[in-house]
């Protein structure tokens, strides 16, 4: 019986079949053209998003640019480097501020790479996770996978006070104060370097003035010797002629 069922199951008529993939044979092109060009424009807008988000990154970490964690290793900031160059270069994207992208990219790169500047830049991130910790009432060792700090924004204690934000984003607006605040110091250190910059060139240039004028006066002086000595002379030979006069007259 289930063979005379089997054999009585119509079959898919051989037209019907040729015709459906000839017409899947003469759409391929097609979808492939379509499929392309959709490619093409997706990878136009991605590359445009991520100007934009360089562009309205933070400029005082570039780790943030980047995108990237602050446990990266040297060889991390590299290649994360070259990807994001070639994806955003002023070449590749119509963007109109590709190019400034481009460069605040560059700029955070030489920054990492910069032993000394990464290290200062390092400090200040660890003192704005410590400070936050802290104000938390959690300790400062906790590692970012911790339950604590996963779940920190479920934290009853925590919600009482108003705080149900998650980790992460904590963290980044702290640093981002506390970068803000070094950047403030390192400004006005600048400035105040630059007014005693200046107080001492203006005392060099009152020196340097003041032996000018003493020069020029001596010069003068040296000048004005034989009339100064001419004059003494016509001087005391006048004072000589009326003292005989008056000796002649008493006499």
């Amino acid at each position: 019986m289930s063979t005379s069922q089997s054999s009585s199951k119509p079959a898919s008529p051989p037209s019907q079949s040729r015709g459906s993939t000839s017409a899947a044979s003469s759409s391929t092109p097609v979808d492939a053209d379509l499929e392309q060009l959709l490619s093409r424009e997706a990878s136009a807008f991605q590359r445009e998003m991520e100007v934009e988000r360089i562009l309205k990154s933070f400029k005082l970490n570039p780790y943030d640019i980047l995108s990237l964690d602050f446990t990266a290793k040297p060889e991390d900031i590299k290649r994360k480097y070259r990807q994001l160059s070639l994806f955003i270069h002023p070449d590749k994207t119509a963007h109109p501020r590709a190019p400034d992208a481009f460069d605040i990219l560059k700029k955070a790169e030489a920054e990492l790479s910069d032993a000394a500047k990464r290290e200062e830049l390092d400090a200040a991130i660890a003192s704005a996770r410590t400070t936050l910790l802290r104000s938390l009432s959690l300790p400062t060792n906790l590692a970012d996978d911790d339950p604590r700090l996963r779940n920190l924004g479920d934290d009853p204690k925590l919600k009482e006070q108003g705080l149900t934000t998650p980790w992460k984003i904590m963290l980044k607006e702290k640093i981002k104060e506390v970068l803000i605040e070094e950047e403030v110091r390192r400004r006005k250190a600048i400035k105040l370097n630059l007014a005693n910059e200046g107080l001492e060139a203006r005392k060099k240039e009152e020196e340097v003035a003041s032996r000018k004028r003493k020069a020029e006066e001596d010069k003068v002086w040296e000048e004005t010797r034989e009339q100064r000595v001419d004059s003494w002379r016509s001087f005391t030979n006048n004072t000589k002629k009326k003292k005989k006069q008056k000796v002649a007259i008493l006499g």
